[in-house]
């Protein structure tokens, strides 16, 4: 969710309104809700279950880099799986742009449950929805909270590499521009605190939080809300100049665990990206936030399902908007 410089100046949204009695939340002209395919396509969150499962036992930090894809989906003209689609015709893919290139990844895995569900039931389920879903199975199998996955969205047929280069908050954004940018979407601090709390897992290259360890504010000196301890121990794998691919875990204390260290590292200044830390150190009612989480981990579980509800609930495109594609990474032929 880091990866991005600037932000659009003009962002049409719907109001996100849930309904509680119905489960039904309604956002983009339609109803989203759990059991959307439960007649036409039952065994669809099965399947996407047991291929996120393979595929986070193959290769654990999987699990943080799908549900970073979705985070980077939502963010750019809503939930609508553009994230996914390849350049082609008038297409430019926003995974040439700089929060995605050379960092998204996860695609193979869509690919891999979206040709599974075809099978199943053909021109049923979104890639939109597969992406929501897949994000909350990778949250439970690192030992996260579960939450009932509002379905029904369909697929955009276009992508904005723009959009995806000035929505996406930046490791290097300040904390105004991270938060206008969560506003934009709908979103408040509270959803910021909480989902910033998925870089409890994952990682992030050496480029991207470099000048907190060499020239944070152009004055050839490291950023001082960083343990410097800590800071001598980075420098060791990332250099001033080379190593930019480098990785590094987002949380040094559980990387593969879905809990609340994220949070207790923020505390003692050890949050890795710039982005991390302005949490703490930057504004009042979020510090107070980090650390209700870092002290409560239920509380932090709670608020993060329902910030990912609210989040996978940007502008959605339902009932005969957009399509269902056959293939994620290319819109239908018609």
């Amino acid at each position: 969710m880091a990866h991005s410089m600037g932000f659009i100046t003009v962002l049409s949204l719907l109001a996100i309104v849930p309904l509680c009695l119905s489960g039904k939340t309604y956002g983009g002209g339609g109803y989203l809700y759990p059991q959307f395919y439960d007649h036409s396509c039952p065994k669809a969150q099965e399947i996407v279950k047991h291929f996120v499962a393979k595929a986070v036992a193959e290769d654990p930090r999987m699990a943080a880099s799908l549900l970073r894809l979705h985070f980077h989906d939502c963010f750019v003209k809503g939930c609508d799986a553009s994230v996914l689609l390849d350049s082609s015709g008038t297409i430019i893919s926003e995974k040439r742009s700089n929060p995605n290139r050379d960092s998204a990844r996860g695609f193979e895995v869509i690919d891999e449950i979206k040709a599974a569900i075809e099978k199943e039931c053909p021109h049923t389920v979104s890639c939109a929805d597969i992406m929501a879903l897949v994000a909350r199975d990778s949250t439970i199998l690192t030992g996260g909270p579960n939450w009932d996955v509002p379905l029904g969205r369909r697929d955009s047929r276009d992508a904005s590499l723009s959009g995806a280069n000035n929505n996406i908050p930046a490791p290097n954004n300040t904390f105004q521009t991270i938060l206008t940018k969560f506003k934009l979407q709908g979103l408040d601090i509270v959803d910021l605190v909480a989902l910033s709390g998925s870089h409890t897992i994952g990682n992030a290259r050496c480029t991207s939080f470099r000048q907190r360890l060499y020239d944070q504010a152009g004055n050839g000196k490291p950023d001082y809300t960083l343990d410097q301890s800590y800071a001598a121990h980075l420098r060791t794998h990332c250099p001033k100049s080379g190593g930019d691919q480098n990785l590094f875990f987002l949380d040094f204390v559980s990387p593969v665990k879905f809990d609340n260290s994220y949070f207790k590292n923020l505390l003692a200044y050890k949050g890795l990206l710039s982005s991390d830390e302005v949490l703490f150190t930057k504004n009042a009612e979020s510090r107070e936030l980090v650390k209700t989480y870092a002290y409560n981990q239920e509380l932090f579980f709670q608020q993060f399902a329902k910030s990912m509800i609210k989040m996978g609930n940007i502008s959605p495109l339902t009932g005969y908007k957009g399509e269902i594609r056959k293939y994620c990474r290319k819109v239908n032929a018609y």
